[in-house]
């Protein structure tokens, strides 16, 4: 009896079984949404959907290696585009894009291959410029990568015969629906998890920790951050991909300052290094959002949602600095032994972003 019992409780906290559990309560989820709810309403959780695949790839590179990125936006928009191109039918490209190359021109992808071109082409790009941006650390580093998203957005209205630059691309197919953007969430979580538990993960926090400590036991730092990085670009130009064909269209200015202030707020909310606090931070502020469009309207005071979740996150880093979870994972704490807390880094224990000082 007691036997059962153990092996019971070893299933129960087993990762695996878990994460199948997980997997198959999602797919009962979005099959009852798909079937009974508005189209309005699955919009909404798309929306939710891709924004904790960005929360969830910042909180990777941001958190977990203490690289203070606002970049995402960039690499969102650029797999935003190169998605949009690929799928864009081939019969309007040779009047609307004239500039592309013939076998681009030709071509017209699904949405499977389209995404993971764009979070190929937002991966490199990360590569390209991760060299020369990775050696700033703190705000010189946040404010170089608000600059990847001037350059981005300049490039693209400048690129007229192959974007349409300002006007931006209108009429893209509608592909991504609860299916396409919740197979991605799960990826993305899984990828994530499985890193941040491996030693990769440990060393990736020895470098957010304390840098000249990791780099004296022998930690790659250069190599390690550049990888978080790459990882968290290919994420967000997958994220940028989804949201282009829930959208169905597509400019410059949809990927801005404010959206990097967004997703830098659910990782802050979640706990910087927390991967389930940054899946549940980005739904309750998807959710926020959606609900408070209308009262915005009513009342004539567009820009409420901003202001309110703005006032959030000074209450937050004044009364709970490590956020939701800090840098722990609720789950892996009901894993551990009852009565044995697990141990807290030094950063949960200070609260707050990572030091990047020392």
């Amino acid at each position: 009896m007691t036997g059962g019992t153990g092996m019971m409780d070893r299933l129960r906290h087993s990762p695996a079984t878990l994460g199948i559990g997980l997997l198959l309560i999602g797919a009962a989820l979005i099959a009852g949404a798909e079937t009974w709810l508005t189209p309005f309403e699955r919009t909404v959780i798309g929306f939710a959907g891709i924004n904790i695949i960005l929360a969830v790839s910042l909180t990777f590179s941001n958190g977990l290696t203490g690289l203070f990125s606002l970049g995402h936006p960039a690499f969102m928009m650029l797999g935003g585009y190169t998605a949009a191109i690929l799928t864009f039918p081939a019969m309007r490209k040779s009047t609307m894009l004239p500039g592309l190359p013939e076998f681009i021109a030709t071509s017209e992808l699904s949405l499977l291959p389209a995404t993971l071109a764009g979070g190929v082409v937002a991966a490199v790009a990360a590569l390209i410029a991760g060299f020369p941006v990775l050696r700033l650390r703190g705000h010189y580093l946040a404010v170089a990568t608000l600059g990847l998203i001037v350059i981005v957005q300049v490039l693209i209205n400048n690129m007229d015969s192959i974007t349409r630059g300002a006007i931006g691309l209108a009429g893209l197919p509608r592909l991504s629906n609860l299916w396409w953007i919740y197979g991605w969430v799960a990826v993305t979580l899984f990828v994530t998890w499985q890193l941040k538990h491996a030693s990769l993960g440990r060393a990736l926090m020895s470098i957010r920790e304390n840098e000249l400590a990791s780099a004296s036991i022998g930690v790659r730092r250069a190599r390690l951050k550049l990888f978080a990085f790459v990882l968290g670009a290919f994420f967000a130009g997958v994220a940028g991909a989804l949201w282009a064909h829930l959208v169905t269209n597509l400019t410059p200015n949809s990927f801005g300052i404010v959206t990097a202030f967004m997703i830098v707020v659910m990782v802050v909310l979640g706990g910087s290094g927390s991967l389930i606090g940054a899946a549940l931070a980005a739904i309750a502020l998807s959710v926020i959002s959606e609900v408070a469009r209308p009262i915005e309207r009513a009342i004539d005071a567009y820009g409420l949602v901003q202001i309110v979740t703005a006032t959030l996150l000074i209450a937050v880093l004044l009364f709970r600095p490590q956020g939701l979870f800090g840098s722990g994972e609720p789950v892996t704490r009901r894993m551990t032994t009852p009565g044995k807390p697990p141990s807290k880094t030094s950063h949960e224990h200070r609260g707050g972003f990572p030091n990047e000082t020392s």
